[in-house]
């Protein structure tokens, strides 16, 4: 079994890998579910309050005009965000791959849910405390919330199960950060005559080394002249590509439309696009078929990955940032706000139709299951022994 085949049997793979088209088709669809669940609730709320006109034609309720978020409007603020979010789990000296988990789990979480159902505010710490237990890097709630002003151990864990419904159950995150210390230490390796060449390229060590000195300089830089050259400029790639990995790659959809080692390996073309080159042409033959599909779509990730929005806004994006959170204030379903309070009704009546818990039909399926289990051990082991009182 190949890396390939491995990665095909994951839930990253299977469950969260998309093309572009379904990814906008996908998000398109959540958004005008989200906006209809808005209206609705914004109209039996002022419905309830007697604050609805009777419409003089036909009767009925004059229909509440929300002005509700689009898509790319929803897009910005999961992205500001995922920034917090880096920028927390570095303020609380967290691991990458921690932060990484966090930001990915935000990101899937979003995909068919929106802000204006569920506040990305409130969502984030819960992903981030989620993500450390899922890299396995288990703080208490209690210290954690510390970490937090103004949050509560309650406004954490309220959105779990949430979060990991949303989550769809999901939570192995396949990174691409061991790929490219891989790649690394292979490139590391060639430097040293010790580098092993993919099947069919008929290469010695030294020959490689010759073509890893005839590549052409990063601007700004002057050619390899010795093996040391050698390693501070794969050093310096590694570097680079790294950063990359860690802000770009997380912030885009790049986790979504490609595999692990794409990714890395686009990284590595960014960083150092002759570098890239040789590496793949140790690897993949030039006669390969693959070899030209594999090209296109590391251009294509390397595209997308250049797509990523800086770390810090500029004056103008905060300004647009601001009008959007604006927006969504106005345009949220005031039945999803308190996610607390959402939390304990359902932990008390969870068989309840309020849009929280169970739907009514669900609920007398399971009553009806529970009894005719407790039927069936009944006529397997005959009834309860009667309490005799003495």
């Amino acid at each position: 079994m190949t890396e390939d085949d491995i990665y095909r049997t994951s839930t990253q793979y299977r469950m969260w890998s998309f093309t572009p088209e379904t990814l906008a088709s996908l998000r398109a669809t959540t958004n005008a579910a989200a906006a209809a669940g808005v209206k609705n609730a914004h109209q039996n709320l002022k419905s309830e309050n007697g604050q609805l006109n009777i419409s003089g034609n036909g009767g009925g309720e004059a229909r509440v005009d929300v002005d509700c978020l689009t898509v790319e409007e929803e897009q910005k603020i999961v992205g500001y965000y995922c920034l917090q979010t880096l920028d927390f789990v570095d303020f609380c000296e967290y691991p990458t791959n921690v932060k990484a988990t966090a930001v990915q789990y935000l990101k899937r979480f979003y995909l068919t849910n929106s802000p204006m159902t569920y506040h990305p505010k409130k969502i984030m710490p819960t992903a981030v405390y989620l993500a450390m237990k899922s890299e396995d890097n288990f703080h208490y709630v209690k210290s954690f919330a510390e970490k937090l002003p103004k949050m509560t151990t309650e406004d954490i864990l309220a959105p779990e199960f949430l979060l990991t419904q949303g989550l769809r159950f999901t939570f192995d995150v396949r990174h691409p950060f061991r790929g490219l210390e891989g790649g690394f230490m292979e490139l590391l390796a060639f430097t040293n005559g010790k580098g092993q060449c993919g099947p069919l390229i008929n290469k010695s060590p030294k020959q490689l080394v010759e073509a890893m000195m005839a590549l052409e300089p990063v601007p700004g830089s002057a050619r390899a002249t010795s093996a040391k050259d050698l390693v501070a400029r794969i050093q310096n790639a590694h570097g680079k590509a790294k950063e990359l990995l860690k802000t770009s790659a997380l912030l885009t959809d790049a986790y979504f439309l490609y595999t692990p080692s794409q990714i890395w390996l686009s990284t590595l073309l960014l960083a150092d696009e002759a570098l890239a080159r040789f590496y793949i042409d140790s690897k993949v033959s030039t006669l390969s078929e693959i070899r030209p599909k594999l090209l296109t779509t590391l251009k294509q990730c390397a595209e997308v990955l250049r797509s990523s929005p800086i770390a810090q806004p500029d004056k103008e994006e905060k300004k647009e940032l601001k009008r959007i959170d604006k927006k969504l204030g106005r345009c949220a379903n005031p039945q999803k706000m308190d996610l607390v309070s959402l939390n304990q009704a359902q932990k008390r009546d969870p068989d309840q139709n309020d849009g929280n818990g169970l739907n009514e039909s669900v609920a007398k399926k399971r009553k009806l299951e529970r009894q005719k289990s407790m039927k069936e051990s009944d006529d397997l082991f005959g009834p309860a022994i009667p309490d005799k009182k003495t």
